[in-house]
């Protein structure tokens, strides 16, 4: 079984911690949605101390009844929604180097503890993603499937945004843990169209890249009827073609 042998971070590994947390905090000001800073306080982020794993879990299983899982890289489509259907998160043990601040193509700690932990204290956002998962394992052999899916994960759960107060808020975990895409997210030049699970489905999507367009919600409730929606429709016998 892996683990986070916290006790391998080097001080340069700290410092990065530290550096992102405090930038990062400082660019969600009045930028992200409320329950990703409700979800921070719960967790209670130190900026001077990576989290460790099994603090973190404590919290995750008392709220929700999620937990971390340490993984060494990114785990493949079907391996990764088979561990949502059982409330847990495959979360990367090791920190981006300095000179990846803004951007790092591939998960790391910070995107997956930072940017993903928070919104799974929150109890609607983690059924959501748990009923994700359950249907990415019915479809773990089917392909096309597993694009789509990967799909509607990518555009909400990774960089997806929902309107609050008037105003888009930011919510992916791609977006809150990294400067660069906050930056081409926001810009005025940037298509930010309202979320609509056909056009998500239909759209190609890469973390190797910032994005051409974010899809926005028009309330979390959206989010849980997608989920329900695309299941519906695979299990209507929707034949997808290979995207």
């Amino acid at each position: 079984m892996f683990e986070q042998a916290y006790d391998q971070y080097t001080t340069q590994d700290q410092l990065v911690w530290k550096v992102l947390f405090d930038r990062q905090t400082a660019l969600l000001h009045k930028r992200a949605a409320a329950a990703f800073g409700a979800g921070l306080a719960r967790l209670d982020f130190q900026r001077n101390a990576i989290p460790r794993f099994e603090a973190v879990n404590e919290q995750l299983q008392r709220l929700t009844s999620w937990e971390l899982v340490a993984v060494p890289a990114a785990v493949d489509d079907a391996a990764f929604f088979a561990a949502l259907a059982e409330r847990k998160f495959p979360a990367v043990t090791q920190l981006r180097p300095m000179e990846h601040f803004d951007f790092v193509q591939t998960p790391d700690l910070f995107h997956d503890v930072f940017g993903h932990a928070p919104l799974l204290t929150d109890p609607a956002f983690a059924d959501f993603l748990h009923f994700l998962g359950i249907v990415g394992r019915q479809h773990r052999h089917d392909a096309p499937a597993l694009v789509r899916l990967r799909r509607l994960y990518g555009f909400t759960v990774q960089f997806g945004l929902v309107q609050e107060d008037g105003k888009p808020r930011i919510y992916g975990a791609g977006l809150v843990s990294s400067a660069g895409e906050i930056h081409h997210c926001v810009h005025d030049e940037t298509a930010r169209p309202a979320f609509e699970l056909a056009t998500v489905l239909a759209t190609p999507y890469s973390e190797e890249r910032f994005q051409e367009q974010y899809f926005v919600l028009n309330s979390w409730e959206q989010l849980t009827a997608s989920v329900a929606e695309m299941a519906a429709l695979l299990a209507d016998s929707w034949q997808l073609k290979p995207a």
